[in-house]
């Protein structure tokens, strides 16, 4: 918005090079007043504009010479002035003063007009600001925060000849008195179309006097607010039962609060004029309710098994409480807690007229349990902290720079249901995974004929934090507003966790049966090497022209830069694998970041809005851009830090050459590559290309019609496959070459092509609505969001990963959405929340 009003002024100057320029600032009590009305008047014309958020103001087609300047405000004494404008003068400086209570409560709105231009041209002592000190008005500079203007408003008035405020004339009465209730309405529906309130600036008589600065009473400069959302079982309907079954519904309820105070902080005697403060709390104390189907083995089932080991595991399977179905037998409602408290709080403070500095500071701190299916109530606790201070510096009239540092820290405990409680591997006779207290619990059991997975979370503790420093310019010179600046961001991630420390067992070919006979078809564990210290830098630099071409071409353009190094260990404890030609090796190393930086991070954009038709409601929009993927190392280093030779990991498939059962399988003899896990040296950063194109046109009855398509093409992204596997009975052309590992390369693809109709009614009268339509198509070869719930794509043929590309599993051909809201909002009369 800033830059689209730095537009708007540079273009109104273009059209008036003849003219001089008038710019000033309006304050009430040293901060910017927005929503003041500013009237200049010489020679019987009259021009009118608003002071912005900024309390600034522009006139750009006043004529050289001496102009009467009155700037007026609902509530506010005016303040008449003359000025003489003239090329290079400086800006002009308003202060208002709140009227008495008394007076704003007795009188009605005056229909006013400025004193007439005195005889002589001398400047006029005024007292302005705070400080009380005798200046003298010199009139207007180049300001480049002017607000939008009316112009070409011909009025004549008879005043005093004192120059002071003339009384209201009859006629003048009786239009402020059939007129107000019109452009009261005017300044409601102002309201309630454009979604947002500009205190003053909707209309002469500002908005309704439950809103902003035409309250009825009270002159404080402090804000608060206190609210409550409470609900519970008896106020809601029952969770949708996926089963059909009668599962009762638990009681449970939810509390949310919020407290907020916001204004001026002053220490009487100590500090009369301190920085504008504000404060807001939240808090939550939720019992969550949600019913959760699976399918769990049968009586029947439970009286075959052979091993002790699975017999042990059973124990933790709840019994079927309904007959068996294709995909369930057993449905339960479960209760988990969540408990949070949130604080924001923001500074800022005007330090001369060129300077701002403001400061933020947050936290939340969250308390977590939740249930599984088994009954396991595992606890997650965190607190983040976010805390940053900007120093903003303005160059003239042109431009300004923003100084920034943030700080971002985040700590998380998960403690799992049998921490410290039961050591259930070892009390069912199963061995060689990692059985210290804190990892206590069942080791995972995967099945592939429906039957529920039985799990637990992984103990860890996690301490993240972000230290960054910005600069942000931006420098106005009609008609472009340009904008350029940086970042450096240094990030730690520290975690003492294990990948898998109890192991998981995985039933495929063999299902349930494998496990009666505690036979799994494979087993994989991953532990040791527990503290993990990740570092990693990113940089990042852009340069952006926001070009007013004309009243109906607007041009955006820019590029961007990113760089993020890949991550290292701050102990070097990074394993991978480096491969031979045609996977007949796979070297383990160790080391830093193990991966190749890719500095080629540069992203053009450029978008444009074009109206061909100037006395047309159709806007043509349009844009390109290229957008790089800069976090997909973190999850890299995850599973590298995880690996032999500094911990104990492997995945090893069942074979009548190395047998194994559920009691012995973390015993077995790793294969020649225990390594799960390796990575291309040469892996390259993806990214997408975005280009879009709509068409918007204002239709009858406060609808608007908007045609959109919109295309993205991945590149480089994530291809994850299995060397040297073949399929059962397929002779393996290199029976010593390693294999048991994933593989991950940048070699993927995709795209995606969608056209999108909307048909959208504009609030108004309290009632808006929308329908959209898409059409759309989305292809890839890669692990793409949404694919496999959140694992990893494994390619299917290893030896010919072009064959993967298919539709994507989010793919959706047609969409259909409808969205209607209705709201009391303000009332017709002007009285809302006012009783």
């Amino acid at each position: 918005m800033v830059g689209f009003r730095y537009l708007i002024v540079c273009c109104a100057t273009l059209s008036f090079l003849a003219a001089a320029e008038h710019k000033g600032d309006v304050r009430f009590g040293g901060l910017p007043l927005p929503g003041a009305t500013i009237t200049a008047t010489r020679d019987g014309k009259q021009f009118v504009t608003l002071s912005d958020q900024q309390g600034n103001y522009a006139f750009t087609e006043l004529a050289d010479g001496i102009w009467n300047v009155t700037v007026e405000m609902l509530c506010f004494d005016p303040v008449h002035r003359e000025v003489n404008i003239s090329p290079g003068t400086s800006q002009t400086e308003w202060e208002l003063k709140m009227l008495p209570i008394a007076v704003i409560q007795a009188s009605a709105i005056p229909v006013t007009a400025p004193p007439p231009a005195p005889s002589n041209t001398a400047p006029v002592p005024v007292r302005a600001g705070n400080n009380r000190k005798k200046t003298t008005v010199a009139a207007a500079s180049t300001s480049g925060q002017g607000g939008f203007q009316r112009t070409g408003v011909n009025a004549s008035a008879s005043t005093p000849a004192d120059g002071g405020t003339p009384p209201p004339s009859p006629a003048s009465e009786a239009f402020a008195t059939q007129s107000s209730e019109a452009l009261s309405q005017r300044a409601t529906d102002g309201f309630l179309i454009n979604g947002s309130a500009n205190n003053g600036a909707a209309s002469a008589f500002s908005l309704s006097q439950a809103f902003g600065n035409n309250r009825r009473a009270g002159r404080s400069l402090y804000t608060g607010g206190l609210g409550f959302i409470f609900n519970n079982a008896a106020l809601d309907a029952r969770a949708y039962s996926l089963t059909g079954q009668d599962t009762p519904k638990p009681a449970y309820n939810r509390l949310q609060g919020t407290a907020s105070f916001g204004g001026p902080l002053k220490i009487p005697h100590v500090l009369r004029n301190g920085p504008q403060i504000f404060a807001g709390y939240q808090w939550i104390h939720n019992r969550n309710a949600s019913t959760q189907s699976g399918l769990v083995p049968t009586l029947a089932e439970r009286s075959a098994v052979t091993s002790p080991q699975a017999r042990a595991l059973f124990d933790y399977y709840p019994l079927p409480n309904f007959d068996a179905g294709t995909r369930y037998n057993y449905q339960t409602a479960l209760l988990g807690t969540l408990n949070q408290d949130s604080l924001q709080t923001r500074a800022n403070k005007a330090l001369g007229n060129k300077n701002q500095i403001a400061g933020t500071f947050a936290f939340q701190g969250t308390s977590l349990e939740s249930v599984n299916l088994f009954g396991f109530v595992d606890h997650t606790a965190s607190l983040g902290i976010n805390t940053g201070v900007n120093w903003i510096h303005r160059f003239g009239r042109v431009g300004f720079a923003t100084l920034g540092y943030q700080f971002s820290h985040l700590g998380s405990t998960t403690t799992p249901y049998f921490a410290g409680v039961k050591n259930v591997s070892g009390a069912a006779g199963i061995a060689g995974n990692d059985q210290s207290s804190a990892n206590w619990g069942p080791p995972t059991l995967v099945f592939a004929n429906g039957i529920s997975t039985l799990s637990d979370a992984q103990a860890s503790a996690t301490r993240n934090q972000t230290s960054a420093i910005s600069l942000d310019m931006r420098w106005n010179h009609s008609p472009h507003s340009f904008s350029f600046g940086g970042d450096f961001r240094r990030l730690q991630l520290n975690s003492i966790a294990q990948q898998n420390a109890r192991g998981t067992f995985t039933f495929t070919s063999s299902g349930l049966a494998g496990f009666l006979a505690g036979v799994p078809d494979t087993v994989a564990i991953a532990f040791g090497n527990a503290d993990k210290y990740f570092r990693s830098n990113s940089w990042d630099a852009f340069l952006n022209d926001d070009w007013r071409i004309s009243p109906g071409l607007t041009l955006n353009a820019g590029v961007r830069w990113e760089y993020s190094s890949p991550i290292t260990e701050r102990y070097g404890r990074l394993v991978n694998l480096i491969a031979g030609p045609n996977f007949s090796t796979a070297t383990p190393v160790t080391g830093g970041s193990l991966v190749n930086p890719d500095r080629g991070g540069l992203q053009p954009r450029v978008g444009f809005a074009w109206r061909p038709l100037a006395a047309s409601s159709m806007i043509v929009r349009g844009g390109y851009g290229v957008y790089y993927n800069t976090s997909v190392y973190q999850t890299i280093a995850t599973q590298m830090a995880q690996q032999p030779p500094l911990s104990r990991s492997f995945s090893v498939q069942n074979n009548p050459g190395n047998p194994f059962t559920l009691a012995n399988a973390f015993y077995i003899t790793p294969p020649l590559i225990a390594n799960t896990f390796g990575i291309d040296q040469n892996f390259r950063v993806g990214y997408a290309q975005n280009w879009q194109l709509s068409i918007q046109r204002d239709l009858p009855g406060a609808l608007v019609a908007t045609a959109t398509y919109l295309g993205i093409k991945g590149t480089r992204e994530v291809q994850q496959f299995l060397p040297n596997t073949f399929p059962a009975g397929a002779a393996n052309p290199c029976p010593a070459c390693p294999s048991g590992f994933t593989y991950m390369t940048s070699n993927g693809n995709s795209t995606r092509h969608s056209g999108q109709l909307q048909i959208r009614r504009r609030l108004h009268n309290g009632f808006t609505a929308s329908v959209d339509y898409t059409f759309s198509k989305s292809i890839d070869d890669a692990a793409l969001g949404g694919r496999g719930q959140g694992a990893a794509v494994i390619a299917q043929n290893w030896l010919d990963l072009s064959g993967e590309r298919g539709l994507s599993s989010f793919d959706q051909r047609h969409l259909i959405s409808f969205q209607t809201q209705y709201t009391t909002g303000m009332g017709i009369g002007g009285g809302t929340l006012l009783s």
